[in-house]
């Protein structure tokens, strides 16, 4: 994958060096990555496997939230934005997302959902539903954002985001801490208590690197959320994002989808607002 980082603080591969299992659903050839492409942080070339007979997947552990089930055998995502040729020329539109394994077979798709004036006059702050669907077109995660302001001087007012799963049950809340310059969250459970910790660099913007938010508990590490560089074209004249997720193998699944709701929040406090600037000045150039 380009742009990934040099050395991931945990390993991108099934201890054993086992492939990774294939997403349920996944059976369409026309989603196999291209021969050679390093989808990956591991550095090794795509390779389609074919669906493992029914029943004889691994058992599930109790209390795994329906459609998350994959999520127990992985330990590393990679989230793709869209491109949306409204976009070049200035209008707002709703992200849309593929969310792969590190083989680039997608194992969901995510979708904003607000209304035409709430994305185009809010900007980077605006609220949404964003629904996650798998393969099979079922909905596994909602996330909901509520307006919230991004300044380090208003802490009443601080971004969060809620995350159920199934939809309707929720899970898990990331919380923005206040600090006047750096970027902290909390990753907190269904009840608000904080198991996590995430902190990103004083300023989160990728000038030809990848940006790093490490997760932390107490002061062991426990993954890491990494903005990659794109590329001078795409940065400059387009908001989509590429992300990273790396989480231990063993982490509580509900936990994983808590951390990918933290990457839809960090995008867009972050780096959509700096895409809709470039935009803006290459539609005025």
């Amino acid at each position: 994958y380009p742009g990934a980082p040099n050395q991931p603080p945990y390993p991108m591969s099934q201890p054993g060096g086992a492939p990774y299992p294939v997403p349920p659903g996944y059976g369409d050839p026309s989603q196999a990555p291209a021969p050679g492409f390093n989808m990956g942080y591991s550095g090794q070339p795509a390779v389609m496997y074919q669906p493992a007979p029914i029943g004889t997947a691994p058992g599930v552990p109790v209390g795994v939230p329906p459609g998350l089930e994959y999520l127990t055998q992985i330990d590393q995502i990679l989230i793709h934005q869209k491109v949306e040729l409204l976009e070049f020329i200035g209008f707002e539109t709703n992200n849309q997302y593929e969310i792969k394994n590190s083989l680039g077979q997608k194992i969901y798709k995510a979708k904003e959902k607000n209304d035409c004036c709430t994305r185009n006059c809010c900007g980077s702050l605006r609220s949404f539903d964003m629904k996650i669907k798998d393969n099979m077109d079922r909905e596994v995660i909602r996330l909901i954002r509520p307006f919230r302001c991004v300044s380090c001087w208003c802490p009443c007012c601080l971004q969060e985001m809620e995350v159920q799963a199934p939809p309707g049950t929720t899970i898990g809340y990331v919380k923005q801490d206040w600090h006047p310059f750096l970027p902290k969250f909390s990753i907190q459970g269904a009840n608000k208590e904080t198991l996590m910790r995430l902190e990103g660099p004083c300023f989160a913007c990728n000038c030809c690197g990848d940006v790093n938010f490490e997760g932390k508990d107490g002061g062991t590490p426990i993954g890491r959320i990494s903005k990659q560089w794109s590329g001078l074209l795409k940065e400059v004249f387009t908001d989509t994002d590429n992300f990273g997720i790396q989480f231990p193998l063993d982490l509580d699944v509900k936990m994983k989808a808590v951390l990918m709701g933290a990457c839809f929040l960090i995008d867009f406090m972050f780096f959509e607002k700096i895409g809709e600037a470039n935009k803006r000045s290459s539609v005025f150039s």
